[in-house]
């Protein structure tokens, strides 16, 4: 879809996003109360090799092409809070922001993030310091002052639920990336986020450890196709889902034999989900409207 004539074109990605002047909600003309359908969402998916950010409608259709820049380390909230400042000053404008990052967000505050407090990112030397800085940040309020929107922040696995659940009976999703992302929705409406993929697996090996990117690529796509039909079936009787999903950016990399095993109530989707999440988030049954 073509942005309008006052929209600003996405800009190429790059190792590092400049800071950007505040984005205003009077920047461009607030749609009316009953026109839904005219809400603009910058959606950003925070992950631990890079950051990927777009702007879409509220029927999930891009205004432009979505960006991606690597994620800076070492990353304190600052830091974080400009490179999405940054990114946003190259997009199309918009009323509301999502974003969706890694660990334990509730209502906005982070109380765990697993990668950002490393000095050099995932599975390198945890920074105390950035432990310090983490704790009880409330990157919502902060994305909020900085961009001067509306702001929602949510586990990056629960974004990308809200993209693609269908809203009946209990559904599961899955993210395989960096690690193991997770999220649980019954009837549309999202549970409180549990990190169990930190808890062990095989032995003291964690879900993240066993299915994430480092991983996969020590053992290559079959063997760790192998380790994601285990989970799968590990977590049935644990969860006794409806259906679940199974995105991020190393779902495509199950391989055919695998996904022949899972079921039918087993459906792999487009990373996409990611970003156009960020525009269903917000009509999530039960969420707290932002002011």
């Amino acid at each position: 879809m073509s942005a309008p004539s006052d929209d600003r074109p996405g800009p190429a990605a790059s190792g590092s996003a400049a800071p950007g002047p505040p984005a205003s909600a009077s920047a461009v003309p607030g749609p009316a109360a009953s026109d839904d359908a005219r809400v603009r969402t910058l959606s950003v998916d925070c992950g631990g090799g890079s950051i990927k950010a777009g702007v879409l409608a509220a029927s999930g259709t891009a205004h432009a092409a979505p960006v991606r820049v690597p994620t800076p380390y070492p990353l304190p909230p600052e830091r974080l809070v400009e490179t999405i400042a940054g990114i946003a000053a190259g997009l199309p404008r918009a009323h509301r922001v999502t974003v969706g990052m890694p660990g334990m967000i509730r209502h906005g505050v982070v109380v765990h993030t697993p990668h950002y407090v490393t000095r050099s990112g995932p599975r390198t030397r945890v920074d105390p310091g950035l432990v310090e800085a983490w704790s009880s940040f409330d990157v919502q309020a902060a994305l909020g002052e900085r961009l001067g929107l509306p702001v929602l922040v949510l586990n990056d696995a629960e974004v990308h639920g809200a993209g693609v659940v269908a809203g009946t009976g209990l559904e599961l999703v899955l993210t395989f990336g960096t690690g193991l992302g997770s999220a649980l929705f019954d009837g549309g409406r999202l549970a409180p986020h549990l990190e169990w993929s930190h808890a062990p697996v095989r032995r003291a090996t964690t879900y993240d450890e066993y299915v994430g990117e480092v991983e996969r690529r020590r053992l290559g796509n079959a063997l760790w196709s192998r380790r994601v039909l285990h989970v799968v079936d590990g977590l049935r009787p644990v969860f006794r889902w409806d259906r679940v999903y199974l995105g991020g950016g190393n779902s495509r990399a199950i391989t055919p034999t695998a996904l022949g095993r899972l079921g039918d109530d087993v459906v792999v989707v487009p990373n996409s989900a990611a970003l156009v999440g960020g525009s269903r988030s917000w009509d999530l049954p039960g969420r707290t409207p932002a002011p």
